[in-house]
């Protein structure tokens, strides 16, 4: 879908956009990290009824760093929704208008603290940050990108449905077991979550009307 703003044509999702996943990996001879990624062991904790507030202390380092150029930052993943085990780790949408574009935002978000770990231009200009204290994930999207929406989706589906909640925390803990074992990375310890989140999304997707 192409909509006008002040006599420029910009590309927001449409509903097929958000409802769909792309497999695409790095184009050859290309990597999208800028910090290699180590194997940690991976923690699941019990529901934290601070996470809300460790997710506010990040949201107004970032608000302060970056002021006006903010134009939405929400807290998602699995320490947004209440009663769900989580890695104690806050994970953030921010949005900001190009996020290509990064000497508009990033060395703001340098200075305060935050370190980029991830860069892919190719993946909704996708970038990703790190901050240690509280430790915090911030996943940096332009407005047209269709990721946010459906972080959205699934946070607000988990908060509504207990059986999918179980289901989540289940795969959670069953997945971060074996990645111990197995000495492996969080991307590892992500894959072996998909199916379940992909199960989860599609009576996401159909409880919000994307699917019939």
């Amino acid at each position: 879908m192409r909509v006008a703003l002040k006599g420029t044509i910009r590309v927001v999702p449409t509903p097929d956009d958000i409802a769909t996943f792309v497999e695409d990996g790095p184009p050859p001879g290309r990597t999208p990290w800028v910090v290699e990624p180590q194997a940690r062991s991976i923690m699941i904790a019990e529901p934290d009824p601070s996470w809300p507030e460790s997710f506010a202390q990040v949201d107004e380092r970032i608000r302060v760093a970056l002021g006006a150029r903010v134009l939405d930052i929400v807290h998602i993943g699995s320490t947004s929704v209440p009663g769900l085990p989580a890695k104690p780790i806050i994970d953030i949408d921010l949005i900001v208008v190009d996020p290509s574009n990064e000497s508009r935002w990033l060395p703001a978000l340098v200075a305060a603290g935050f370190v980029l770990t991830v860069r892919e231009p190719w993946w909704h200009e996708h970038r990703l940050l790190k901050y240690s204290s509280p430790e915090a994930q911030v996943h940096v999207f332009g407005p047209n990108a269709p990721e946010p929406w459906k972080h959205r989706i699934f946070r607000d589906h988990l908060r509504r449905d207990a059986a999918d909640r179980e289901l989540y925390a289940i795969a959670k803990v069953a997945a971060s077991r074996n990645a111990n074992e197995r000495a492996e990375t969080m991307m590892e310890y992500n894959l072996r979550k998909q199916d379940v989140i992909r199960d989860i999304y599609s009576r996401a997707f159909r409880a919000a009307g994307f699917l019939v």
